[in-house]
């Protein structure tokens, strides 16, 4: 049941920060978003203890999710560009194609850590296509939900 919790957590992230990508958003908000849906996870776990807001300006969330929340996508998998301008995160544009894949990974050993939490880790990952009228996830055929996964290796 741990893994279900965890997975609940990252695909909750995931949901909420393609729900956030929208022409004219910076991209770090993308990341910014998963780092607090995680973060509430994680407190709401007892993985982490105290307020959101301190965990988020202490990265006390970096000894699970140490990643940003995606990349480009292009003729590569990992394609160039600039994720700033002029210092300014970039802006979300038509046509721009990127991942969205938070995730969380729980070490074995890790102190403080329940066991039954040991040794999972966890990454939800799509391919968005930017579009003017919002996100276009071109791999929303693939199970993601507990429920789906279940249902697919059954």
């Amino acid at each position: 049941m741990p893994a279900c919790c965890i997975t609940e957590v990252v695909l909750a992230a995931q949901t909420e920060c393609i729900g956030k990508a929208r022409v004219g958003v910076p991209y770090d908000s993308i990341h910014a978003t998963a780092v607090e849906v995680l973060t509430d996870g994680l407190l709401s776990l007892g993985l982490l203890k105290g307020t959101l807001k301190k965990n988020i300006a202490s990265e006390a969330y970096k000894k699970f999710y140490m990643h940003k929340t995606g990349h480009w996508i292009g003729l590569d998998v990992h394609d160039v560009g600039e994720y700033k301008l002029g210092g300014a995160s970039r802006l979300l544009e038509p046509g721009m194609v990127f991942t969205v894949e938070p995730g969380l990974y729980i070490a074995p050993g890790t102190p403080g850590v329940p066991a039954k939490y040991q040794g999972i880790g966890i990454r939800i990952e799509d391919d968005i296509l930017m579009t003017k009228n919002g996100p276009q996830n071109l791999t929303e055929g693939v199970p993601k939900t507990v429920d789906a996964i279940e249902a697919l290796l059954a």
